[in-house]
């Protein structure tokens, strides 16, 4: 158990000491850019569903 405790506590120092944190300000503007792009692709998607839906409707209306 000592040695899962060591490691948390090896992790934490690491976390702290060695790790380069990007700075907020930064990271709040790339959390936005990424949830904008997120919805621009998804209502691509959604678009290009929607277009090949109504593609597929109108082809088996014409066959049948």
């Amino acid at each position: 158990m000592t040695g899962i405790v060591n490691y948390i506590k090896e992790s934490f120092g690491e976390l702290k000491n060695n790790v380069s944190w990007t700075p907020w300000a930064e990271a709040q503007s790339l959390t936005v850019l990424v949830a904008v792009f997120s919805i621009i692709f998804s209502l691509a998607i959604w678009g290009v569903d929607t277009v090949f839906s109504k593609v597929i409707a109108f082809y088996f209306q014409l066959i049948n």
